[in-house]
């Protein structure tokens, strides 16, 4: 009897240690936002985010198996890969089956680049159709590839807003976009804007200052009404710099000068860089002010505990 009555109180006892468990990860960081790359912003938190230039596969057991990333948000790249919107509306789906994120989020954020330079306005506008083709999927945010002069950038941002917010997307797609949200269309049509300047905005958009253009107007663009933030792009900033980028060795002057000019472009229009980073600089990154990274899990963990996010990933 005594070995049956430790016994019984041995399992009490690992009872209330579940239960205890189970409490507090209620009582954990919830997800306040559907667009957890704004959630955590928002916070004041670096974000951290992952995929590829030659394309994601759109597919949705892709998007199933990549529902669970470390990454806070996923780029899915359509600039150079395939312009495959069939491919993305099914991977979206397949993002949806594999959730929630640990964060309690629907999906992990998706931020697709698109196909379309932003030379000038009339090249935007005239392509326009792709912005609201891939929102219609239910994605997070687009980057505007080349984005050379305030007039492209302000169709831009025209393109991704809705007439009721001053911009010219039209109504149909808010269904599908909704599911992947899990919200009704007219929700949708009240939060599918942008962030920051909609403080309830749910869609996050950026800038590609990737060439000596877009450069001699950084500032300018980047003070252009809801933008949220831009990169330098250094790949396609070394072609058109002529300048050779990489190898040992710091960053040859020019190249210095150009991510220099945008980072403060950035800042003034009080606006978030992005920049790439390591395991080995992403510390230093942060305490420079980058809130935006392409990172691996192991660079997105160090900056999280250096953070000390307290949002699960």
């Amino acid at each position: 009897m005594k070995h049956t009555a430790k016994y019984l109180r041995g399992i009490g006892i690992g009872l209330a240690l579940v239960v205890a468990v189970v409490h507090l990860a209620a009582d954990g960081p919830k997800a306040t936002r559907i667009n957890r790359a704004i959630d955590l912003l928002s916070q004041g938190q670096p974000i951290y985010y992952t995929g590829s230039h030659e394309g994601t596969d759109g597919n949705f057991e892709q998007g199933v198996k990549d529902a669970q990333t470390y990454a806070d948000y996923i780029s899915y790249d359509m600039e150079h890969a395939p312009f495959d919107v069939k491919g993305l509306s099914d991977y979206m789906k397949g993002l949806v089956k594999g959730g929630p994120t640990k964060s309690g989020h629907k999906t992990p954020a998706v931020i697709v680049n698109v196909p379309v330079n932003g030379t000038d306005e009339a090249t935007v506008r005239a392509n326009a159709w792709m912005f609201h083709q891939v929102l219609a999927t239910g994605v997070h945010g687009i980057l505007l590839c080349h984005a050379d002069t305030p007039g492209a950038v302000r169709a831009f941002v025209e393109a991704v807003r809705f007439p009721a917010f001053g911009g010219r997307r039209g109504v149909h797609g808010n269904s599908t976009a909704a599911r992947i949200w899990g919200i009704t269309a007219d929700e949708y049509a009240e939060k599918a804007d942008v962030w920051p300047l909609n403080p309830k905005g749910e869609l996050l958009i950026g800038l590609k200052l990737e060439d000596k253009y877009a450069l001699e107007n950084a500032d300018a663009n980047a003070k252009i009404p809801g933008v949220g933030f831009a990169e330098w792009g250094p790949g396609d900033m070394s072609f058109s710099l002529g300048v050779k980028n990489g190898g040992p060795g710091p960053m040859p002057k020019e190249m210095q000068a150009a991510r220099a000019k945008v980072f403060a472009a950035t800042k003034a229009a009080k606006i978030f860089f992005l920049n790439s980073m390591n395991a080995d600089n992403v510390v230093d990154m942060i305490k420079e002010g980058v809130m935006i990274g392409p990172a691996s899990e192991r660079a997105a963990q160090i900056g999280r505990e250096y953070t000390k996010r307290q949002m699960p990933w």
